[in-house]
């Protein structure tokens, strides 16, 4: 089964061609990086307006690089949350005319559940049940995956998503946006233990995370270090920042395969390309006796073939839409 997926959530447009939910014959990414980077951040209005001039041409060269034809689509697959809302309505909107042309079935995907999807691209072997570290820079998300489209969440953050504070570290630091790949690169020119930052606990919920307070710290310090004239070991404070960010994703997802009894964990999203976090969780998942699946790099950032991948699932599942299939941008990963 062919599905023409489309990925346009945030500031890649996406559009990927998999077969049977498990093969890219082809994944075709337009970024905005370099634009949005002027702003410090992603501007929605641009994001919705790229997305626009984008997203035909780069379903030709989906095709064309899966070399398929529009007649060998058998379904479209399309992500309609979360996400910011007009860049998610942009793809799915192109996806409703294409399904609708093609007369083929529409399938909704939920990104995250995408991300969690881009693991049986690079994993043939891997099938439910599992623990996925969801990781991205609107989520952060522990999920007891039971099968393909039967999801749990275990715990999440209360507040800021962990690729949201990298990449307000990587501002106050001077660093380029996006901030997750210049933090991890700084973070290696240091051992760190230079800055005490906190590792927050919420009552009640002890696999539940949250990062404002981590945030505020680094900017809190950086405003410091500025009013009394002293110079910030940047360095150092990438490296405590992002040891941070670990020791609160790393120990809750072992807990969470302790307490449901997973021997296997997978990550995913753009988070789970940093090279400390995926070493914390090799070293622990070796020490607990789990195995281990980690993404490739390439796979972690967004992409049309993870909704592709899902997207099979979804359909194996009956999880159709019809043509008044609405976007969200925010929606739980069970619904």
């Amino acid at each position: 089964m062919k599905i023409l997926a489309f990925e346009s959530s945030c500031d890649e447009t996406a559009v990927a061609v998999v077969e049977d939910g498990r093969t890219i014959l082809s994944d075709a990414i337009a970024s905005q990086v370099d634009i949005h980077a002027v702003y410090g951040g992603v501007v929605p209005e641009i994001a919705s307006r790229k997305h626009v001039e984008a997203i035909a041409a780069l379903t030709e060269k989906a095709l064309k690089d899966a070399n398929c034809t529009r007649q060998e689509i058998d379904a479209v697959a399309v992500t309609y949350a979360p996400g910011l809302i007009g860049a998610v309505l942009v793809g799915l909107s192109f996806a409703k005319s294409v399904a609708y042309a093609l007369q083929v079935p529409l399938i909704p995907v939920h990104h995250i559940r995408g991300h969690i999807a881009a693991n049986y691209l690079a994993f043939p072997e891997l099938e439910p049940p599992f623990l996925a570290l969801a990781i991205s820079g609107g989520n952060t998300l522990i999920v007891d995956v039971r099968d393909y489209t039967d999801m749990e969440i275990l715990g999440a953050t209360r507040d800021d998503a962990a690729g949201e504070c990298f990449d307000k570290a990587a501002r106050v630091l001077g660093l380029s946006y996006p901030g997750g790949k210049p933090m991890d690169e700084l973070a290696q020119r240091s051992r760190g233990g230079v800055y005490q930052l906190p590792n927050s606990k919420v009552d009640g919920a002890p696999l539940d995370m949250s990062f404002s307070g981590l945030k505020t710290a680094v900017v809190n310090l950086a405003h410091h270090a500025k009013q009394v004239g002293q110079e910030l070991d940047a360095p150092a404070l990438a490296r405590d920042f992002t040891q941070a960010v670990s020791d609160t994703l790393v120990p809750r997802a072992m807990l969470a395969a302790q307490q449901t009894g997973r021997k296997v964990i997978v990550a995913a999203g753009g988070v789970a390309a940093n090279s400390i976090i995926r070493g914390d969780l090799e070293r622990q998942c070796a020490r607990a006796g789990y195995r281990l699946y980690l993404p490739p790099l390439r796979l972690c950032g967004d992409n049309g073939a993870m909704i592709g991948a899902q997207g099979y699932y979804e359909y194996l599942a009956g999880h159709t839409a019809a043509m008044d299939l609405n976007a969200y941008a925010t929606r739980d990963i069970t619904d």
